[in-house]
């Protein structure tokens, strides 16, 4: 939520709230109801904008006419707010040009039809990954819950691993980069510690390719590879291949690894 400090909050608000939460001007005002009304994709009602957003229903309700004015919201029968498909055909527009994308979907969509499992395109951003671009398979299998725009931790996810063993070449630069972050856990096989995240970084280096043996999620099987660069300046990607434990157990995901990396072509 894009928040702004430049003025104070109402008299009597609590100095915690005042600290926790500023109140929303003008342009900022604008973006968070969107975002807002984009985490709703069933609609929300002014009320509840309002509440969400701890703004007088007044204003907001100026924020929303704005965005509808631009084909960015619109309201439904019922009274509740949704995107507009104005918003809708620039994020597809802009996803589906991205030379990023067209890049690598064929590679994907070979991935996923072959493996009859989930592919990613994934990039790095500070302590998280974040998918580009994912394919599920065509047809008979269970559809994971990633989608596009999504994130995860980096240290939990093969390609946040691989990114960061790329990106952090030693193990001080691995050191001062886990500083920052919350090595948190998200299942019990999730590395949390410095120590085990720079071994592991270090072995990635060697074998040229990262794993996710449910780190990330339970049941969840996961192995990333370089995605290939159409030139040395371009931001580093990585590609994976998610499967269900039961179905494709780590081994047998590792040993696909020289398909994966004939169909990726890297």
């Amino acid at each position: 939520m894009v928040k702004s400090s430049a003025r104070g909050e109402k008299p009597g608000t609590p100095p915690e709230k005042q600290q926790r939460q500023p109140r929303l001007v003008g342009a900022d005002r604008v973006l968070a109801t969107l975002v807002e009304v984009a985490k709703n994709p069933d609609g929300i009602a002014l009320d509840d904008l309002a509440r969400q957003l701890d703004s007088p229903k007044s204003t907001v309700h100026r924020a929303l006419s704005s965005l509808r004015r631009a084909g960015l919201a619109t309201q439904q029968e019922h009274g509740h707010y949704e995107l507009g498909d104005e918003f809708l055909r620039l994020a597809f527009a802009f996803h589906a040009a991205r030379p990023e994308h067209l890049r690598v979907q064929p590679a994907l969509e070979a991935l996923a039809k072959h493996f009859g499992e989930t592919a990613h395109y994934a990039v790095l951003d500070g302590p998280e990954v974040v998918y580009r671009a994912k394919v599920d398979p065509p047809t008979g299998a269970i559809r994971l819950t990633s989608v596009i725009g999504g994130r995860n931790p980096a240290h939990c996810t093969a390609v946040g691993k691989l990114l960061l063993a790329h990106t952090h070449r030693t193990d001080s630069e691995v050191e001062a980069w886990a500083q920052g972050v919350d090595l948190v856990a998200s299942t019990p096989h999730s590395i949390t510690t410095i120590a085990d995240l720079t071994a592991e970084l270090d072995q990635i280096r060697n074998q040229g390719f990262a794993v996710d043996a449910e780190e990330n999620e339970e049941g969840i099987n996961c192995l990333a590879i370089p995605a290939p660069a159409p030139s040395p300046a371009a931001t580093p990607g990585a590609i994976s291949v998610s499967a269900l434990r039961y179905r494709m157990p780590l081994n047998a995901l590792i040993e696909q690894l020289p398909k994966i990396r004939e169909i990726v072509g890297a």
